[in-house]
């Protein structure tokens, strides 16, 4: 699969040293297109996969053959590599990793100089320089070794807690279950809530990549975590994905409470100290809305994909922003989704109201979300998004949006449902949310019903 933020393959099957060589030699080559200085600078980092090592050996093999300065800093988190592109200054970036997909898949990301995916368009370009095979491999003279870093894990820990209260939420010393499924995150999300005095209780926390359990953090993944939360007594729970930049939180029932929290309970912190814009995307939580109307502020809505939010983000001067798949994204901190921003910016909450999670949860208006999808490809999606607009659009009292896929909304019943492409699978995802589960359910079996008449 190649998508606008890099590729994904299994090991040993679509996945090769040649195919990660070629795309690695077509990015240098997109790179070095039009560019005057010399040499380029890349960062690399990879999550903790057993085939992260090789993926790395292409890769860097592949960037160094270019006349690329490669930046090595070993395994780190996702968003700690788009950081390091602004600290160290590089012209990009690029990540090993598969992010929430389980061990058998590894894949490359990419990051531009402003440390985000490239826009679409240039993606497009990417992938093209792939598909043709190009390549500038640089003549001996212009070859420059790789080199290694390691500031990574102190240098975001720094930037995070300089935008929190260490001191009061030291003082609170909350207990906390993290579950790191064996990825990128361990180390430093260990360190960070250290030193936010908490008492830590460590699942999988071996940056080994032997993910314990599916390394999704949903539900059904995650019981363990909420079992350890209640045996332990514990204030609250954190789940990290293999790359750390997703995070999904159990209160201290041992209750998952799901994670289109993680972004809601971050911007009511931030928002009560700087209102402002938030940007989520089309398939994130009505939570926000109210969060935000409460704060004096307004959401801005954009198509699925990191991408697209940070870009929105930026041109709005947004407060905080994300996505409601556990993606928590403060572009003072990093420019993408962010685990341990997430984590403190939930604990600052915790430690300001007094409150636990699950009253935090109560605080918040109550909706239920149902999320599915199935396997269809893009041109047969499309198909079905004009289907479903062609027949619920007559509906009194619904508005559109045709960003990506389609949203229906229908405001005085508060309750809305998009279908869209995946971006990055062969899948079509369905998703709708309600004040009552019941009439989420109903909108989903609507549009299935509409979809099975197309496809």
């Amino acid at each position: 699969m190649i998508g606008v933020s890099g590729t994904r393959g299994t090991v040993g099957g679509s996945l090769t040293p040649t195919v990660v060589t070629q795309m690695a030699a077509a990015f240098a080559a997109w790179l070095q297109e039009g560019s005057q200085s010399a040499p380029l600078k890349v960062v690399f980092g990879r999550d903790s996969r057993p085939s992260g090592t090789w993926v790395r050996d292409a890769a860097v093999g592949a960037l160094v053959a270019s006349g690329i300065e490669v930046i090595d800093l070993d395994i780190v988190t996702t968003p700690g590599v788009a950081m390091m592109v602004q600290y160290l200054s590089a012209d990009a970036g690029m990540i090993a990793t598969a992010s929430h997909n389980p061990i058998q898949w590894n894949g490359l990301k990419f990051l531009n100089k402003q440390a985000v995916a490239p826009p679409p368009a240039e993606a497009l370009r990417i992938k093209q320089f792939y598909t043709e095979g190009r390549a500038r491999w640089a003549t001996v003279d212009k070859l420059i070794a790789p080199k290694k870093n390691s500031e990574t894990h102190a240098v975001h820990i720094k930037r995070v807690l300089d935008h929190v209260d260490v001191l009061g939420i030291s003082s609170k010393r909350f207990k906390v279950v993290l579950d790191s499924v064996n990825g990128a995150g361990c180390v430093v999300t260990a360190t960070m809530l250290q030193k936010l005095g908490c008492q830590l209780v460590h699942l999988y926390g071996t940056p080994d990549g032997q993910f314990a359990h599916e390394p999704e953090p949903t539900a059904k993944n995650l019981t363990g975590l909420c079992a350890e939360v209640k045996r332990q007594h514990a204030h609250v729970g954190f789940a990290q994905d293999p790359d750390a930049d997703r995070l999904a939180i159990v209160d201290e029932n041992g209750t998952y409470i799901g994670e289109e929290y993680s972004l809601a309970l971050a911007a009511r912190y931030v928002l009560s100290k700087k209102p402002g814009v938030v940007v989520t995307n089309l398939s994130s939580s009505r939570m926000l809305d109210d969060i935000a109307a409460a704060a004096n502020s307004k959401v801005i809505r954009t198509p699925v994909g990191e991408a697209n939010v940070i870009d929105t983000m930026l041109a709005n001067q947004a407060s905080i922003g994300g996505e409601g798949n556990g993606g928590v994204i403060d572009p003072r901190i990093v420019p993408g989704r962010d685990s341990l921003v997430g984590m403190a910016y939930v604990l600052q909450l915790m430690a300001s109201t007094g409150k636990s999670i699950s009253q935090l949860v109560a605080d918040l208006p109550r909706y239920e979300i149902v999320k599915t999808k199935f396997e269809c490809h893009r041109e047969d999606a499309n198909r079905a998004v004009a289907a479903i607009k062609s027949a619920m659009t007559q509906e009194a009292g619904v508005s559109v949006d045709t960003q990506d896929g389609i949203r229906l909304d229908w405001v005085a019943e508060r309750s809305w449902v998009h279908a869209r492409p995946s971006n990055t699978e062969p899948i079509m995802r369905i998703i709708a949310e309600a004040p009552e589960r019941g009439i989420a359910d109903r909108r989903i079996v609507q549009v299935q019903e509409i979809v099975r008449g197309v496809l």
